[in-house]
Formats: structure tokens, sequence, C-alpha cells
């Protein structure tokens, strides 16, 4: 939320949060810190197709940008991409570059038409043709199929597309939509001079619902947009009983004994983290060749510092926090496979 309301500082803009009857304290959390935000609390999880829709149908911009609550992003983001997409022609989806909270970059951020083949080796950990690996993680480019993640479009688009297909709970929405677009004679565009952050596992953990709507997904798509004989829609259910018994190599979520640092350049800023973190006043005094937890404080680093930080240092030997600004807690996540961290710190 924080980086959002950053981003969106110096345009005229409207932040509406639509809440899936969360368990937590997210809601009381907006309520108090950010009266000015637009919160629908749904009394049942109603998924991402229809909260979406719910968010856009009150939507008074020009513009929408569908956002996941476990991203953060750069403070120039909305500048640089609004500016962008004024300048196109029959303008789709505008999408950017995402990494995990490790740093990594994440390949799904740019894809190609999803064919059957394709999904089918991507499960089984073979991404080539399912990714637009043609196009470099930071280049502006037009591109197929863009992520739910973080989707620019106009507000006029999205309604004569009528939003996502709202027989997707979670998972394809976005696939189909980008490719409703591109039936529309209109660009998608990849614009890979904006980096985020997507935590991934913060907002689903890959367990066996996770995989059963992830299928369902496929299914529906397919059904919807190439499927058209008995035969075909035969050979197509086989196969999807046969995907969620392919066991993907995923990564490891190992614990290790962990120096524990806090990245703050402002030595006037309140602590209030525990006396386990080890202050530092810039990169260089992090140790070589030791495994290490760094928290980035966002009281004294912007977003975008924080974001080309994590880019600069991702290794193996490190996992980073973030600590957002007036809050009691740290914010991170490891690998994209598993739930993120949320660390209480008083």
């Amino acid at each position: 939320m924080q980086s959002v309301k950053k981003a969106t500082s110096e345009i005229s803009a409207e932040i509406i949060v639509i809440d899936n009857n969360s368990s937590d304290e997210s809601c009381s959390m907006i309520r108090n810190n950010y009266p000015e935000v637009i919160l629908i609390e749904n009394k049942v999880n109603l998924g991402f197709s229809k909260a979406n829709n719910q968010a856009v149908d009150i939507a008074n911009g020009e513009y929408v940008c569908i956002i996941n609550p476990d991203t953060v992003i750069p403070e120039d983001t909305f500048k640089k991409i609004l500016n962008f997409s004024d300048s196109k022609n029959d303008l789709g989806i505008v999408g950017c570059r995402f990494m995990d909270g490790s740093g990594n970059f994440l390949p799904e951020c740019k894809r190609n038409k999803p064919t059957l083949f394709s999904v089918f080796l991507k499960i089984i950990g073979v991404g080539r043709n399912y990714y637009a690996i043609d196009i470099d993680e930071k280049q502006i480019a037009e591109v197929p199929i863009l992520t739910g993640a973080f989707m620019l479009m106009k507000n006029k688009l999205f309604k004569d597309l009528r939003g996502f297909d709202e027989n997707f709970f979670m998972y394809g929405e976005d696939i189909d939509l980008s490719f409703r677009a591109l039936k529309m004679n209109k660009i998608n565009y990849y614009y890979g001079d904006v980096t985020i952050i997507h935590f991934k596992g913060e907002s689903t953990i890959k367990n066996k619902e996770y995989y059963r709507r992830f299928f369902k997904a496929i299914e529906v798509f397919y059904n919807k947009h190439y499927i058209s004989n008995f035969i075909t829609k035969s050979v197509f259910k086989f196969i999807l009983k046969l995907l969620p018994l392919i066991n993907s190599t995923k990564a490891s979520n190992k614990k290790s004994e962990k120096e524990l640092l806090f990245l703050n350049p402002n030595s006037n800023s309140l602590i209030h983290l525990n006396n386990n973190y080890k202050i530092i006043s810039s990169k260089e005094q992090i140790p070589k060749h030791i495994f290490c937890d760094l928290v980035l404080d966002s009281t004294s680093l912007t977003f975008t510092e924080i974001i080309n930080t994590i880019s600069e240092l991702s290794n193996n030997k490190i996992s980073f926090k973030i600590w957002p600004k007036k809050t009691n807690f740290l914010i991170g996540s490891g690998n994209s496979y598993y739930s993120g961290d949320v660390l209480h710190i008083s």
C-alpha cells in the first residue's frame, strides 16, 4: 500500500481495495491508516476476477491498473508507464518487469500465446515456449500475454472487454483478458524499464487447492478459445488428469544460520527492531561469503532504492525483509513457492 501511495502522490488517482474476506487485520489497518482509500469488504472470497471487476466498476480514472497486494513498486512507476501509454495508438494492456523477494527475475511477466503443448512443457519445467524469452527482461516491446499482478490499461478497454471472465476464480483470467485484447486488435506491451517486486508466495501457497484451481483455469481457457470437437476435448481432459501427477522440482526453503543485518543509511532514524539485528549504514558493510538476513528500512530508503538494492545484491546467501514505514512488522519472501513472511517486531 505504501509504495502505491508514493507512486500516485504526484498524479490524479484513486486507490480501491477489495478485501475477499481476509482473516487478518488488513481492513482495520487500511481504515486506520489510509482513510482516503476506497475499501470494499466482501463477506466471502469472490475470487480474483469478480473482486477486480467490482473495483473497476466504481473506478473513475481514464486508466485502471490491476495490482496485487503482494507487490512493491518504485515511486516513478505510473509516471513512466502512463507517459508511455499516452504515446501509443491501439493500446491494449501494459505490464512491467517482475522480480521476486530475493531479486530473481520472474519470466511470467511476459508470455507468448499459450498452446496446450507449451503449457504442458511449462508445468514439467520447460518454459522456453511458454515465456517470451526472445524479449530481453529490460526491453520495451510488444508481447502477447501479461500477468494479473500488474496490468495497466484504459478504463474504456477494460469495460469494452467486459472485464475479467468470472468463470475464472483465480489463475488464467489474466491470460484470457490479454488474449481477448489481442482479438480486438489492441497491442499489449511489456515495459521492462520499470521493475516491481512480486512476492508471489505471499498471496498463494502451492498446495493441492492451488493446483486444483490452476488446472481448472487451464481447462476453462482452452474450452473457451481452442477446443471445438469431442476428440480434442477428450485428449485435453486426459492430459489435465496427468499434469497434477507430475512432480516438478521446486526451490528448497533451507534454513541456515544467518547474520542479522539492518540497512539504515540515516543514523538518526528511530529503530524499533530488537537487538538481534546489527545496524549498518551502507551496502559495503555487508560481510562477504556468509548467509545473512538483510532488513531494508523504508523510512530511510525510497522504494526505488529498496528494489535496486535487492536486485543488485541478489544471491543465494542473502534474504531480504522490508520494514514499511510506521509499522511493527517486516515483510519478505525467500522464494516464490512458499508463503512469504510477515514478522512482527514489537
